[in-house]
């Protein structure tokens, strides 16, 4: 006859409270000589053993793994807070949104040990039915990288995502440039608001959008010969422009220079209204109360500015002004390589394949075309209407 079990080797029992059979076996015991004991909760004697099984045969195989209630939700979470060390703020935020609204939403409530290569491959062909190709890789990109930190932390044995493919999503929508007609409609359009310099200044030196939100006054010479503006700084992590060749120093046409210092004028009548609520970083483009502009925020006044210039404000975004840029340069002559260098890329063959639209291969200075493509309305009014 078989002896009885001593106190604390296991069993198999009922638990009144969860009305769930509980299985517990002693696996081995702690330096103090402490029992570890495992335990499984099903439905039925055959469930709880089959998961107790699971668990011993993953500690014999030295993967003690823990928190059986550990959801995706709670290792994106985890992810978010503790895997983004040294990221720059807006980068966490931006994975922060794509994680809440594609990963969490749609997979959340589901137990990471228990999540499969068909879950995500399911959860990536809906997703490819809304999304681009390349917000398709960020969101299992972040999937991917939260449940590789709960795998290093013995919460799944193994991470399944490794072992999803991307599928094509729906194409981005391509950027395009203003014509002539309607870059000289949106000028028009813009005068007034407060976007007025920024889409001035962008559309007629090409600079970045990210280069444009951070520039300071000290990097902006009005009164030299000729104007220029130094575009030596981006809203990227350190400060540091996209390439060292986006580093540079750029000549301001002269619709330009008289714009920015109406712009001037005017800021300094908002930062007096402000008082000590403004913040002096002597930001050219900052938001109302100096500090550095948010892009949404220079999106959604760009939008309102779009649409009074009888355009689809869902067509158009502040990178077309850089678009546009190249193209009306291209077309009025400039050749590829100082467009290039113009708007600060390290060769032509992102200027020849992404921006210009048009060539007309014809040496002239990007500044002195701009002039001449818009020129100052200052200008205009002193030569008279038969210049």
């Amino acid at each position: 006859m078989a002896g009885r079990r001593s106190r604390g080797d296991g069993g198999l029992s009922w638990e009144t409270t969860r009305q769930r059979w509980v299985a517990a076996v002693t696996v081995g015991y702690t330096a103090s000589g402490k029992r570890i004991v495992k335990r499984a909760r099903g439905r039925t004697k055959t469930e709880a053993l089959r998961k107790l099984k699971e668990i011993v045969r993953d500690y014999e195989d030295g993967i003690i793994i823990g928190g059986h209630g550990f959801t995706v939700a709670d290792a994106v979470q985890d992810w978010l807070a503790y895997g983004l060390n040294g990221r720059d703020h807006d980068t966490i935020v931006k994975y922060a949104i794509l994680a809440n609204r594609h990963v969490i939403s749609a997979l959340g409530a589901r137990k990471v040990r228990e999540l499969s290569a068909d879950d995500v491959d399911r959860w990536l062909a809906e997703k490819a039915q809304t999304l681009s190709t390349r917000t398709l890789r960020e969101i299992k990109s972040i999937l991917k990288r939260a449940i590789t930190r709960a795998e290093a932390r013995d919460k799944v044995k193994r991470n399944v995502v490794l072992l999803c493919d991307t599928p094509q999503g729906r194409k981005g929508r391509p950027s395009k440039s203003l014509t002539l007609a309607q870059a000289e409609a949106l000028l028009k359009a813009a005068e007034g608001t407060s976007l007025h310099a920024y889409i001035v200044v962008s559309l007629l030196t090409g600079a970045r959008t990210e280069e444009l939100r951070p520039l300071t006054w000290p990097h902006v010479e009005l009164d030299a010969d000729p104007p220029f503006m130094m575009v030596w700084r981006s809203v990227r992590a350190g400060g540091d422009t996209k390439t060292k060749k986006s580093r540079r120093t750029v000549a301001l046409p002269q619709r330009c220079v008289d714009v920015l210092r109406h712009h001037r004028e005017r800021q300094e009548q908002i930062k007096r209204a402000a008082g000590a609520k403004w913040h002096d970083n002597d930001l050219v483009f900052p938001s109302r109360v100096g500090t550095l502009a948010d892009a949404s925020h220079t999106r959604r006044a760009f939008a309102y500015v779009v649409a009074a210039a009888g355009l689809d404000p869902g067509e158009w975004a502040p990178r077309e002004l850089r678009h546009s840029f190249v193209s009306l340069l291209s077309d009025a002559g400039v050749p590829v390589e100082q467009i290039s260098l113009l708007v600060g890329h390290s060769g032509t063959s992102t200027t020849e394949t992404v921006y210009r639209k048009q060539i007309r291969p014809v040496i002239v200075h990007g500044a002195d075309v701009m002039d001449r493509i818009f020129p100052s309305t200052a200008r205009q009014a002193e030569e008279g209407p038969d210049a």
